[in-house]
């Protein structure tokens, strides 16, 4: 870009504007001004770069490859300035902004959301946006900022901590169902973790009643007395309906994982979050590692 180096500090905030806001209008009204002076301007730099920035899909303008490079090293250039105004002013800068994080709904309903919420207490010009599903998002494309992750391979371009140890042990419902009880197990897209190839091998072809794609749906399937399974410590234990049939299994055991990518772990916002994150599961780990639990002895019938 033979242009790059005659931007300036108002050019990097209006390329900014635009990429967050979307449309020229809503950037105007972000840095005070006519929605012609951007247009303008915008145009203007462009021009001087020799490339488009932005390109149209329906009513929304999306950043191309340079025009994304261009918004993110605005916005951490946007932050190092606001921290250097407010360390002058004698004052440690406070985190604010957006922060992806994916992670899987297991995870999300059993321990993490009373986190988020008194992470939020505490830095309420932060905005958490949550992002579901058990396959990895890429961190490196900026589909999220964090991922909360249970694996003992976490993908070497991220950096972050190993934050607990998740435990797996053998559930079953607290009252013992009339009939045969049949395994429960999670379901096929899932079948290259160690404890379903266990159940699978356990059980043969027909010992299997019933499988789902979910932690949490195996969890409900064990209280309604379908069967027996194994679960994470965390999820089963608070659940008065499930009771331990024997204690946690290390084969099955994964170790729960903090990540992002090197890029973003010096931004206020996102070391912030991660500070949280670790110091609270910290607090949570006899949960997660399985210390809390009783074990009332069983087996699968």
């Amino acid at each position: 870009m033979s242009g790059f180096e005659s931007l300036s500090w108002d050019d990097f905030r209006l390329i900014r504007a635009v990429a967050e806001a979307g449309t020229l209008p809503a950037a105007a009204e972000r840095l005070g001004t006519a929605h012609s002076t951007v247009f303008r301007r915008l145009k203007g730099i462009e021009a001087a770069l020799g490339c488009a920035l932005f390109e149209r899909n329906k009513a929304r303008l999306e950043p191309t490859q340079a025009g994304a490079e261009i918004a993110a090293l605005a916005a951490r250039m946007g932050e190092e300035v606001d921290a250097v105004a407010l360390r002058l002013a004698g004052r440690e800068p406070l985190p604010s902004g957006e922060v992806r994080v994916t992670t899987n709904d297991s995870l999300l309903v059993h321990l993490l959301t009373p986190i988020f919420a008194s992470f939020l207490a505490a830095c309420p010009s932060v905005r958490l946006d949550i992002v579901l599903g058990n396959p990895a998002l890429n961190l490196s494309k900026r589909d999220a900022d964090v991922a909360i992750r249970a694996t003992d391979n976490p993908p070497p371009n991220l950096v972050g901590r190993k934050a607990a140890r998740i435990a797996w042990a053998l559930y079953g419902p607290a009252e013992d169902a009339p009939g045969p009880r049949r395994w429960v197990t999670l379901g096929e897209a899932m079948s290259p973790m160690k404890v379903v190839r266990h159940v699978l091998n356990e059980a043969g072809p027909e010992g299997v009643g019933y499988r789902v794609n979910s932690v949490l749906g195996m969890a409900e399937a064990l209280e309604a007395g379908l069967g027996v399974g194994y679960l994470p410590c965390f999820v089963a234990d608070p659940r008065p309906a499930l009771r331990r049939l024997d204690g946690p299994d290390e084969r099955f055991a994964t170790d729960l994982w903090l990540l992002t990518h090197a890029d973003l772990r010096q931004v206020p916002r996102v070391r912030a979050l991660m500070d949280h994150l670790a110091e609270e599961i910290a607090r949570a780990r006899p949960l997660i590692e399985g210390a809390r639990g009783r074990e009332t002895g069983g087996q699968a019938g």
